[in-house]
């Protein structure tokens, strides 16, 4: 009989140990927690002002929302893919930028929120001009006059992607929050309309050298057409559409 007890007695107080130590291990990431709002601050370097929530579903699964904006300024990294005589053709050219993007993410760490993920997502962009000059040379007879004209569009695009990422809780708390996208790409398609205006009107020969002129800038990555008439030019543009993601998002845990 007292060996009966003593058997149930460690039995008793193996089972309390073994739930001590699967609460504890538990309470590292309290589930108490399950929203988090962030800013990606490497996205400021390039005038993107974003903000992001996430919302934990389960342990291991959550869905992350963002929303950026580009504020207006000039094209980044304009010169690497138009020579230097292109680039002078656009007079004060400005773009300014909006994105939407929701992305589910499946947490192979410790979860709710923390650890490594990898994340399919959904991506929408838009990207505008302001009303900016561009400039081409109409050659007649030996002879070389500017011919300016206005431009003005904007160009949409919807893409699908992979993120793989890592998050971190930067205090005991688990209230401060480091999320460190690796790496991400997506690929879609997009279509935009750009508008060339000219105060002169166009003669068919001064139209076919605008025409040629536009078709020769052979922007990389970028399908497009270009139709002229006597008031200008109309761009097409119909073809891929595509991203890279990466940098550092700080965020609050509640």
């Amino acid at each position: 009989m007292k060996k009966l007890l003593l058997f149930a007695s460690c039995l008793l107080i193996s089972k309390v140990g073994a739930q001590e130590i699967i609460t504890s291990d538990v309470s590292t990431v309290p589930e108490d927690k399950m929203n988090i709002i962030k800013t990606n601050i490497t996205g400021y370097a390039f005038r993107n002002i974003n903000l992001s929530y996430e919302r934990s579903i389960n342990r291991w699964f959550a869905v992350n929302v963002g929303f950026g904006t580009v504020a207006e300024g000039k094209v980044p990294f304009m010169n690497a893919f138009l020579n230097e005589e292109d680039e002078k053709d656009f007079q004060n050219l400005k773009i300014k930028a909006t994105n939407f993007t929701i992305e589910p993410r499946f947490y192979i760490g410790e979860g709710y929120g923390k650890g490594f993920y990898f994340a399919p997502y959904y991506r929408y962009s838009k990207v505008s001009t302001n009303t900016f000059d561009f400039n081409y040379d109409y050659t007649a007879f030996g002879t070389t006059v500017p011919i300016p004209l206005k431009g003005l569009g904007d160009a949409k695009g919807n893409s699908g992607g992979l993120m793989v990422g890592a998050q971190f809780f930067l205090n005991k708390q688990h209230s401060f929050v480091l999320d460190f996208w690796i790496a991400g790409a997506h690929y879609g398609s997009g279509r935009g309309d750009f508008s060339l205006t000219s105060d002169i009107v166009l003669t068919p020969e001064m139209q076919a050298q605008l025409k040629q002129e536009i078709e020769n800038l052979d922007i990389p990555f970028v399908d497009y057409t270009v139709e002229t008439n006597p008031n200008g030019a109309r761009v097409k543009v119909d073809g891929p559409w595509a991203g890279f993601r990466s940098g550092f998002s700080l965020g609050y845990r509640f």
